[in-house]
């Protein structure tokens, strides 16, 4: 089933995990929404600065965005309100976690790559 997915922490660079699951869920059939604040263009798509640019109803939310830099970015998280959220290895977040737990938001500690290869996403 085709999903609408942010990639936050976009990067365009190649050898980025958040940038093969940009190419890997293009080749799943996903809609790709990359966010990255000074990037204008990722794997040929328009990127967005934040969460708060998309006005599509999010399925999910893929984080490459590590602990230490994602507190000012919960709020638009939250806000997004999307049917789920993964944190990819490095991400995970007690605080991003208990932010979703709080407003019914699923959050998952997961690869979106395995999940993708698995058929499980």
């Amino acid at each position: 089933m085709k999903q609408k997915v942010a990639v936050l922490g976009a990067s365009s660079n190649p050898e980025r995990y958040s940038n093969k699951a940009i190419r890997m869920l293009l080749k799943y059939g996903h809609e790709v929404y990359p966010i990255h604040p000074l990037e204008k263009q990722i794997e040929n798509l328009k990127t967005f600065s934040n969460l708060n640019e998309i006005s599509e109803k999010l399925d999910t939310i893929t984080v490459y965005v590590g602990p230490k830099n994602i507190s000012p970015l919960i709020e638009a998280i939250v806000s997004a309100n999307p049917n789920r959220v993964i944190a990819n290895p490095g991400a995970e977040s007690d605080e991003l976690k208990e932010a979703l737990a709080s407003a019914s938001i699923p959050y998952i500690e997961a690869c979106t790559l395995v999940l993708l290869q698995t058929k499980q996403f």
